[in-house]
């Protein structure tokens, strides 16, 4: 017994060395703790590869300070078992990470009238804290999709439209078809989302900063000027674009990236830079 008090008596010390370890290191470079207002780091969960709680608990004990939401993407939580789902969020939720439910509505809404408000309710009584919405495929007008942020919002989750330059329908689809991206359409629609209770606005990489060769600057800092920065989050597939708006638009930006980037993405919010090699700013 004794032993065993003396092993947890240090397991418990060595937790309370670690989080004071953590706030000296806020302290220090100036960021904040949890929940943040700005600054947010969303991270995409199990959708490339499989990840099990085990795996998830590694990454949230390694890592968990520094992450403020995981996405289940592309209705990749309609595959697992409602009880692995539910597991995987109070996992998430046990680190202070709210827990979004990703583009898996503009399915839903192909099985009929209700379907979407049903959606909803599974959400809320799965755990999940924020609802997505991909404009960009769902076809909506606006007035409808207005609706849908309503009811949203009325459940007592969170909802988080996700628009962008490269839609896949509506009406902007010509214009990028046509080779003309017009930033003013995405932020006249933003600004009526989150009028109407949108939480925080998705900017989708597509057709804007999939990768630095493929970046538009003009587009971007047009956005966030009328926008502002805490308010939306941008998708940031590649690490040297997640990179480049920490540099360019300070620590405050909200990003949406992989979580093997998550080491990458808080050592550039907190000025840690250094000097690295191609692949160093990967994490894992």
């Amino acid at each position: 017994m004794e032993e065993e008090f003396l092993f947890l008596s240090g397991r418990m010390g060595d937790r309370r060395q670690m989080m004071a370890s953590r706030q000296n290191f806020r302290a220090s470079t100036g960021r904040l703790g949890k929940p943040r207002l700005h600054g947010i780091t969303e991270i995409r969960g199990p959708y490339y590869s499989a990840a099990g709680s085990e795996s998830l608990q590694n990454l949230f004990e390694s890592m968990g300070e520094y992450i403020d939401g995981l996405k289940f993407s592309g209705g990749c939580n309609s595959l697992m078992a409602r009880d692995i789902v539910k597991q995987l969020i109070r996992q998430a939720h046990d680190h202070d990470v709210y827990v979004s439910t990703g583009g898996w509505a503009e399915h839903i809404l192909r099985k009929g009238p209700g379907s979407f408000r049903q959606y909803v309710q599974d959400c809320k009584d799965l755990g999940f804290d924020t609802v997505e919405l991909n404009a960009g495929f769902m076809g909506l007008d606006e007035e409808n999709l207005l609706r849908l942020i309503r009811m949203v919002r009325n459940s007592g989750m969170k909802c988080k439209p996700e628009i962008g330059l490269g839609f896949q329908g509506g009406e902007n689809a010509e214009l990028a078809q046509s080779g003309k991206v017009d930033p003013n359409w995405v932020i006249k629609r933003a600004e009526r989302y989150l009028e109407a209770g949108a939480d925080m606005i998705m900017i989708d990489a597509d057709g804007l900063v999939s990768s630095l060769d493929n970046l538009h600057s003009d587009l971007v800092a047009k956005i966030i000027e009328r926008l502002g920065v805490e308010k939306i989050m941008f998708e940031a597939n590649d690490p040297t674009v997640s990179e480049w708006f920490i540099k360019n638009y300070g620590p405050k930006v909200n990003l949406y990236v992989d979580h093997s980037h998550i080491g990458q993405v808080e050592r550039l919010r907190s000025g840690i830079y250094g000097r690295r090699s191609p692949r160093s700013i990967f994490f894992g």
